[in-house]
């Protein structure tokens, strides 16, 4: 049976590395056999503002290119989010993107008398490829990679995902064509694993 994959480009940008990477991603993933669709999250028309949080009903009637992500977030057996490290987290288009995409009755389901809600998303694995200019041991050491633990813990391991593996890719002002290369063959080999 084959594996569906859903990657999604949280970089603004097209004509970025995180794209490279996704690209890379999909020919490994390919030549394993696998079925790839892709989001380009700047290409989707939907407003990033949550508004009112969950309170009304109106602030989650979703956008139709939301509604299509939805559909491939269900289909997807793994996920793929290639997005840059920019002040410390995702672009604000991304977490935008996840602010309106991972909606009770959808991603997790609250029940009367439980403390924590009914993950919605089991079954569904993820791999995110970050990129930065920050040192990556610096990133690890320093910041202790605070933002992949926000990632694990509360967010996506809330609604279900599982395993959730990250790839860092820094510092990338500083890399080389020959490291940029050989970056992009380790994702392609990711790819092939399916991981």
């Amino acid at each position: 049976m084959k594996t569906n994959i859903l990657l999604i480009l949280g970089h603004p940008s097209q004509n970025s590395f995180c794209n490279a990477l996704l690209d890379s991603y999909r020919k490994g993933a390919e030549a394993a056999g696998a079925d790839c669709k892709t989001i380009y999250i700047s290409e989707l028309k939907f407003d990033v503002n949550l508004a009112d949080g969950y309170k009304t009903g109106e602030t989650l009637q979703l956008e139709k290119d939301l509604v299509h992500a939805q559909e491939l977030i269900l289909w997807a057996d793994h996920m793929v989010l290639a997005y840059p490290n920019w002040w410390g987290f995702m672009p604000a288009v991304t977490k935008g993107f996840i602010d309106r995409i991972l909606l009770p009755d959808f991603a997790f389901k609250h029940h009367s008398g439980k403390l924590f809600p009914e993950k919605l998303l089991k079954g569904k694995s993820l791999r995110l490829l970050v990129t930065m200019d920050t040192p990556k041991w610096w990133f690890y050491l320093i910041y202790r990679a605070s933002q992949y633990q926000i990632l694990k813990n509360i967010v996506f391991g809330y609604v279900g995902f599982n395993p959730i593996k990250f790839s860092t890719f820094g510092f990338i002002r500083k890399s080389t064509e020959k490291l940029r290369l050989k970056w992009l063959k380790n994702t392609e080999k990711l790819g092939t694993q399916l991981q």
